[in-house]
């Protein structure tokens, strides 16, 4: 089998453990800070309520409530899509949530595609480039893209770009061009990390045995690079992917507040500013989801590029996975690659 049932069940239990810690450490540190929106929005005296019209409004929103009580109330809601009305608007937090997702969910994946494709070039060419120099050059970017701020990246791709250039205008932008500055803000720091493990990752698989008897056989670079190199450096390239998505659902949000992209970043910055606690629990909710959404498919995507983490059905005496067929003809032929040869045992090749 590709998948171990018994696994997948297990990464799912994990999962929603961890949305549920998510909810309930959110829930608290939300709850401990002084104040409440309630008050926030209602006691301004602007408004002219009086202190019985509040005490009435917070008794009508559960603001008076325990903090235990509103958690089980909160737990409940979230458990069954009702995410609460916001304090500011008075709209269900869900209404607005699905208004703003679209266009951060169309920044997020433009930025995460532009990364991927970023730090593949990048590593590429730092370790197959054609000149030492450009190699080296390319070796140290990495450490540039990641140090820059995201919103300082912003600022300078629109200093530069559209008040310079005029390449793409801030004024009035069509959908598209509206999304070329803030994919570049978000792509470039996240391409970093993915580059660096990349480079390694294929620095490492080029100075293996098997890479280096498939050059002395008169294989080509680029043979090697895709035959080889690739399907052995992608690996770790999928480990740091999952990793870095906590900080794509970051450089969204900021993005988006740099630009003025209506979206969840925008509502975040507001719901802060206006202490709008069920639209912060639920984007810190729907931001969890999406990340650990992301590192279960990558988790499952192991043993579908590598065999060698695929299991079979049965077990042996020492109670590990006894190989399949596809398995031990694709271990035979890479070790007998670097000249080695592997004897099965006989149980093992008719289980």
């Amino acid at each position: 089998m590709i998948l171990d049932i018994r696994y997948l069940f297990l990464r799912l239990g994990q999962a929603v453990l961890v949305l549920l810690l998510a909810f309930t450490a959110a829930f608290i540190l939300l709850s401990l800070i002084p104040g409440d929106g309630v008050t926030a929005r209602f006691a301004d005296p602007a408004l002219g309520l009086s202190a019985d019209q509040i005490a009435a409004i917070r008794s009508e929103t559960g603001a008076d409530e325990s903090w235990i009580s509103r958690y089980f109330i909160s737990l409940g809601g979230f458990l069954t899509g009702d995410f609460g009305f916001s304090v500011q608007t008075g709209a269900a937090v869900s209404t607005i949530i699905a208004a703003a997702l679209p266009s951060t969910a169309v920044l997020a994946l433009s930025g995460f595609v532009s990364a991927l494709v970023l730090a593949v070039l990048i590593a590429v060419l730092a370790t197959y480039g054609p000149y030492r120099w450009l190699r080296k050059l390319l070796d140290s970017v990495p450490s540039l893209f990641i140090s820059i701020p995201v919103f300082w990246l912003g600022i300078l791709l629109i200093q530069f770009f559209s008040f310079r250039l005029g390449f793409v205008s801030v004024v009035s932008p069509g959908p598209a061009e509206a999304l070329v500055l803030p994919t570049l803000t978000v792509a470039v720091p996240l391409s970093a990390p993915i580059a660096q493990v990349l480079i390694r990752s294929i620095t490492d698989v080029r100075a293996s045995g098997f890479v280096k008897v498939t050059s002395a056989k008169g294989a080509s670079e680029l043979w090697i690079l895709v035959h080889a190199v690739a399907r052995n450096a992608v690996l770790p390239g999928l480990t740091i992917i999952g990793l870095v998505f906590g900080e794509l659902v970051a450089g969204a949000v900021v993005t988006e507040t740099v630009f003025g992209r209506n979206g969840i970043g925008q509502i975040t910055a507001q719901a802060v500013t206006h202490r709008d606690n069920p639209i912060l629990l639920t984007v810190v909710v729907i931001a969890t989801l999406a990340y650990v959404t992301i590192n279960l498919i990558v988790d499952l995507l192991y043993p579908v590029i590598d065999v060698r983490l695929r299991t079979a059905p049965g077990a042996t005496s020492a109670g590990k996975k006894p190989a399949d067929e596809p398995t031990r003809r694709a271990l035979s032929t890479t070790a007998a690659s670097v000249g080695v040869d592997l004897a099965w045992d006989e149980k093992d090749t008719h289980s």
